[in-house]
């Protein structure tokens, strides 16, 4: 019998996916929980992920225009009320302020709320409403349009059921609203910045993407349409990474945002939302993830390179740390993606854990330097898409030269892994016992790791989506924009249907 190689994280993916997942999240030092229920606390070496996407994504927004501004955290319950479907669709999510201090009352322990306000204020789950309240005062005549906004923010939503990054009862993100004196311009909005994220998922991150349009029962409370990103992670359910709404006039309605035409005539602006959250750095754990902790892509990583000094005899320390500074100045005079190169230098001296704590945390390149290797003007390279045994001898040179090849070769590697797993997990199924096979889980052997994509007909009944939904906790990810129309029969009533959509289990 094979012995079985002993990794860093227990359990395995095999043996527990969501206990790993906790584990690994542990382990790179990424966040930890809040003392508040369903909240968490983000640490350096996971913000730095956030502050990286924040940078791409600020400089991808204003090449299109797009400016930041910020917007209250409270929102009066009556602006929420305007738009009911909105306000129907949050409404069990919301956290709610009702009291304004609190006071000490005689005879009794603690301090109790008081001074009740006169109008409940929500805290922001999203901003459509009170951002709308902005729009309709700035907003006179079409020579005001379009107006183009981002802000970076927090947000709240009451989650059951929380897990770091994925769903918190508090969360960051960025949400885009844009205001339109056309139709056409509005949906041209929704389009390009599906396309941004799409970008951002890929080219950045390494986590291929399907984009698509979700069903009626599955849009945004309000939307007219809602398009998606959907990625596979490696327990081969869906993780939607971004969406980008089309509220055609609703909200402008709710809100009063009426401009004068160039005919003279009064109308109602065309609105978008567009957001991403925290929720990425969830994504890039469980699609980059393996059984020593997570793996970082370059472009996004929170750093590129660490150095580790090997400093056995005290007398070799001042001319292996003098290499070290050096050889870190030289790498920083490179750049990678849209930033320098970060490299971190570790001089602890906790022996081969100091190796593995940074194979844990994922960082791309690990650059081992000690006499010998300074001797022959050599450094030690392992990389983290290897096994954390297979490192290289590199003439310093090298390594300094090539460090972008080497940054893109991770890179790559990282989407082609992630491609062929989604590849590899996606049928065609258009049997209705076959579809409930595929989905229904072996509780023995992996509970948590069965099905993957389906590209199954639908008829376009909600009827038939809720049945799939109630009856395998399956639901429609999207309708891709790469399928073709192709007629055939509905995966769970038989009727007759012109395309297939993704059916996957869902984050």
């Amino acid at each position: 019998m094979k012995k079985q190689e002993k990794t860093a994280i227990t359990p395995t993916r095999v043996e527990d996916y969501p206990e790993w997942y906790q584990q690994v999240i542990k382990a790179s030092d990424l966040a930890e929980r809040s003392p508040v229920r369903g909240c968490m606390v983000i640490k350096p070496w996971g913000y730095a992920l956030w502050e990286n996407i924040m940078k791409i994504l600020n400089d991808l927004f204003k090449a299109t225009g797009v400016k930041n501004a910020y917007f209250p955290l409270f929102i009066p319950l009556s602006f929420l009320e305007k738009e009911a479907e909105h306000v129907e669709g949050f409404a069990k999510e919301c956290a709610v302020v009702t009291h304004h201090r609190l006071e000490q009352v005689a005879g009794k322990k603690g301090l109790v709320p008081a001074g009740r306000l006169n109008e409940p204020l929500i805290v922001r789950p999203t901003s459509e409403t009170i951002i709308g309240d902005s729009f309709s005062k700035w907003v006179d005549s079409y020579r005001d349009l379009p107006i183009l906004i981002n802000q970076w923010a927090n947000v709240v939503r009451w989650e059951m059921r929380p897990r770091i990054f994925l769903r918190t009862s508090e969360f960051l993100w960025q949400e885009g609203h844009t205001a339109h004196a056309t139709k056409a311009e509005a949906i041209e909005r929704t389009n390009m910045m599906l396309d941004i994220y799409k970008t951002l998922s890929e080219e950045y991150l390494a986590i291929p993407v399907i984009t698509g349009r979700k069903s009626p029962s599955e849009r945004f409370p309000g939307a007219v349409d809602t398009l998606c990103i959907e990625a596979m992670m490696q327990d081969r359910k869906a993780l939607q990474c971004g969406t980008s709404h089309f509220l055609g006039q609703n909200f402008a309605k709710a809100s009063n945002i009426l401009f004068q035409t160039a005919q003279e005539t009064e109308a109602y602006a065309w609105t978008t939302s567009w957001g991403v959250s925290t929720r990425l750095i969830g994504g890039l754990i469980m699609t980059h993830g393996d059984d020593d902790g997570i793996i970082l892509p370059p472009k996004i990583s929170s750093a590129h390179v660490v150095l580790l000094p090997i400093i056995r005899n005290p007398d070799d320390k001042h001319s292996v740390m003098e290499y070290v500074k050096s050889l870190e100045r030289e790498l920083k005079e490179h750049s990678y993606g849209n930033r320098r190169i970060e490299v971190e230098v570790d001089t602890r001296d906790i022996g081969g854990a100091r190796n593995w704590e940074w194979i844990k945390k994922g960082i791309p390149l690990r650059v081992e330097i000690g006499p010998k290797d300074i001797a022959q003007n050599a450094v030690y390279v392992g990389r983290r898409d290897k096994r954390p045994n297979e490192k290289i001898s590199m003439k310093r040179n090298q390594l300094v030269s090539e460090i972008q090849d080497l940054l893109d070769q991770i890179q790559s590697n990282l989407f082609g892994r992630a491609m062929s797993f989604r590849k590899e997990h996606t049928v065609n199924i258009d049997d209705q016992k076959t579809f409930y096979d595929f989905f229904t889980p072996n509780s023995i052997e992996k509970p948590e790791i069965h099905g993957g994509f389906t590209q199954s007909h639908w008829c376009g009944s909600e009827k038939c989506e809720s049945k799939i939904k109630e009856d395998l906790s399956v639901t429609i990810r999207c309708l891709p924009f790469m399928a073709e129309p192709e007629a055939g029969r509905c995966i769970c009533c038989g009727e007759p249907s012109q395309r297939k959509v993704i059916f996957a289990k869902a984050y």
